[in-house]
């Protein structure tokens, strides 16, 4: 009998610290659209990669802060350049927002807007060397299981350039 109730009690606490952790795992509500994001590292190609001269960002998405913000850590091309992310729920705006900082030097503030498999960023650029002062990205989940970014760039009042990524 006393065996018994060990191995009752033993059960029991295992089931109550995964269930602990399982709701540890949880992302706050306005965060979940971004959930098959997370754990997974994502290549992408740049559309303008050549052979000669390739262009790759790897981004890691991971849940932050016991699921109240979700982390992004990229670095393109082994290091040359990168930056981290991060996206919270700002109640007072209420909206998703982020704070992008990177090894340029320069960083960033945004908000993003979630429409299915379609994610909306608009921001505002401050410190970049080029003059850019404001970045609008689409990213978008196809079905075959990669995700496209384009974003476009604002200097000096104008649109200009922009950019184009495929990550698998």
């Amino acid at each position: 009998m006393k065996h018994t109730l060990r191995s009752l009690s033993l059960v029991l606490w295992i089931g109550a610290v995964g269930s602990a952790f399982a709701a540890d795992a949880a992302l706050a509500k306005p965060l979940e659209p971004l959930a098959p994001l997370l754990g997974k590292t994502w290549k992408g190609t740049f559309k303008e990669s050549t052979p000669e001269k390739p262009m790759h960002d790897v981004a890691r998405w991971e849940r932050a802060l016991n699921g109240q913000a979700v982390r992004i850590l990229h670095s393109v091309n082994d290091g040359m350049y990168g930056g981290e992310t991060l996206i919270i729920w700002d109640v007072a705006k209420s909206s998703l927002v982020y704070y992008y900082f990177t090894t340029a030097g320069f960083h960033t503030t945004g908000t993003l807007a979630v429409d299915g498999r379609k994610f909306t960023s608009r921001e505002t650029v401050t410190g970049n060397a080029q003059g850019i002062t404001e970045v609008e990205a689409v990213t978008e989940l196809l079905s075959d299981g990669s995700m496209r970014t384009t974003a476009t760039y604002l200097k000096d009042g104008q649109k200009v350039g922009g950019r184009e990524v495929i990550y698998v």
